[in-house]
């Protein structure tokens, strides 16, 4: 029996879900540069090095905006991820990779092409629409007659799906995402309190205190530079900073939400305020975040246990359960345009 590996390429993070052990494992998509093109460090370790690395290394994510935007660097660091991590055998795999609804076929065969153009001569290379993997990785039968309605909350972008008899019926992509949140943070400290922080701290900032509603009673103490005096400072962050610095782009998210379900057909709609909307992806663990979707759209939230995976376990359904197969598709029978 071949091995297979379903690969989640996230701007934030790659997830890599195992066949033969039946595990999703995940390193930070990250990649670290010396002269100009020589790989020096990836994954958890080029991204310890984020904000903290001379001129002379160049830190990057080789995903932007859900595509890629480095194909040779993220080819490499994949490559080596699946064969140091995973102990990969990658001849006769069968691989399934996850790719975003709305790009073009191009940038899609970009995914493709990760392991196509490479020696390694896999079995078989199937796509298949990210949202499709949340939904099955989220435990849902997305085989039926039923509207869906799948957010996708990640590092760099918001994908909204509706979902029916196991096809899209209205799919958006937004640049909104946790990353966004983060440099809100830097933004709001920085104009009211005169404090420069790195993204990295607005994300454990984000993290550990931050909340959707401004509820929470939290602080926590952070070191950043003072503009006036240019010299490092701590200052005590309470929750109700974050809630404010993050407030407006979550706002903008969630309308989103809302203009899609305006153009949801009134049967599926039906079903969705039946089933409520399914929340997933890394930036959906912001605390209260349910609660504030409901807010502006009036439907229950659901939110995934472990977001930021529930697309490589989507995935992992793909090589794993005959019934599921099908949402994979092979790049050979879609048209280049």
């Amino acid at each position: 029996m071949s091995n297979g590996y379903g690969i989640d390429m996230g701007t934030g993070n790659l997830k890599i879900y195992d066949k033969s052990k039946g595990q999703v494992v995940m390193e930070k998509n990250t990649i670290a540069i010396v002269d100009k093109n020589r790989m020096y460090a990836y994954g958890d370790e080029a991204y310890s090095m984020y904000e903290k690395a001379p001129e002379t290394i160049n830190v990057s994510f080789p995903i932007v905006n859900g595509v890629i935007a480095d194909f040779d660097n993220m080819q490499t660091m994949l490559l080596e991820i699946l064969r140091t991590r995973l102990g990969a055998h990658l001849k006769g795999a069968d691989i399934v990779l996850s790719v975003p609804t709305d790009i073009t076929e191009v940038e899609k065969k970009a995914f493709y092409d990760i392991f196509a153009k490479t020696k390694i001569k896999a079995r078989s290379i199937l796509l298949c629409e990210k949202s499709l993997a949340d939904a099955l990785g989220l435990g849902l039968d997305i085989s039926q007659p039923t509207g869906i309605m799948v957010v996708d909350m990640g590092a760099d972008t918001t994908e909204i799906s509706v979902i029916s008899l196991g096809g899209l019926v209205l799919s958006n992509l937004i640049p909104f995402g946790g990353n966004k949140l983060d440099e809100a943070i830097v933004t709001h400290l920085k104009r009211k309190f005169n404090l420069v922080i790195g993204k990295k701290t607005a994300k454990e900032l984000k993290e550990s205190i931050g909340s959707a509603l401004n509820e929470k009673k939290e602080k926590m103490t952070v070191v950043g530079r003072d503009v006036v005096s240019g010299l490092p400072i701590e200052m005590e962050v309470s929750s109700e900073i974050i809630y404010e610095g993050i407030r407006d782009d979550l706002t903008n998210i969630s309308n989103s939400i809302r203009l899609i379900l305006e153009k949801v057909p009134p049967e599926l709609a039906k079903d969705i305020v039946h089933s409520g909307i399914y929340l997933t992806g890394g930036s959906a663990n912001i605390d209260s975040v349910d609660t504030f979707v409901k807010n502006i759209t009036n439907i229950d939230v659901n939110v995934a246990d472990d977001g930021a995976v529930t697309a490589a376990k989507g995935l992992g359904k793909i090589l794993t359960d005959p019934d599921c197969s099908r949402y994979g598709y092979s790049i050979k029978s879609r048209i280049i345009r």
